[in-house]
């Protein structure tokens, strides 16, 4: 496997990124979601940021985050939104990093591209609520369903791979041209 491996590119970064991201996800289960409250943090964030955003533009909200069951947030006259640890995009965060860390590339490209695309995706993802919150509250509710399960995970998983592709062509190769020239 390992003579395979350095044979093929393509191997290689699916065997790395397969372990990265299983490390990640075990840390994520067995130990921040179990004793941590990050998941909390996260969507508190993204609540109280989704809230401040559309109140700059008058419009009237209400949000709870009393506890993990009322972490609600919407526009008045609508139900709202109940947003959950699924919600909060850490395992998405994980999974572009992984692709990064997994690719070839500059490390110290590495130290700032990873976080930059992780802050990109909360942005995103607060944006991706905002959008739900006025459909929520201006169309029906089958709109809201369509919309969270295809159209906002198409685009948030088409910008992950749109992220990746930036580091491709932008900043994977830069090692290999100084390597070549020396």
């Amino acid at each position: 496997m390992k003579a395979l491996s350095k044979q093929n590119a393509f191997i290689r970064f699916i065997f790395i990124a397969g372990i990265l991201y299983l490390i990640l996800f075990l840390i994520y289960q067995f130990v921040v979601r179990k004793y941590t409250f990050y998941d909390q943090k996260f969507i508190s964030t993204i609540i109280i940021s989704a809230e401040a955003i559309v109140n700059l533009f008058g419009v009237k909200t209400f949000s709870r985050l009393q506890n993990i069951d009322m972490q609600l947030i919407g526009i008045d006259g609508s139900v709202g939104l109940w947003i959950g640890s699924n919600c909060n995009a850490i395992t998405l965060f994980s999974l572009f990093s992984v692709f990064i860390m997994a690719y070839p590339g500059n490390q110290k490209n590495k130290l700032w591209y990873i976080p930059l695309g992780i802050l990109s995706i909360h942005l995103l993802n607060i944006f991706r609520v905002i959008a739900l919150m006025f459909i929520a509250r201006y169309l029906p509710p089958q709109y809201l369903t369509f919309n969270h399960t295809y159209t906002f995970t198409f685009t948030v998983y088409a910008f992950i791979f749109w992220l990746w592709v930036i580091w491709i062509n932008k900043f994977a190769g830069k090692q290999k041209q100084i390597v070549n020239e020396n």
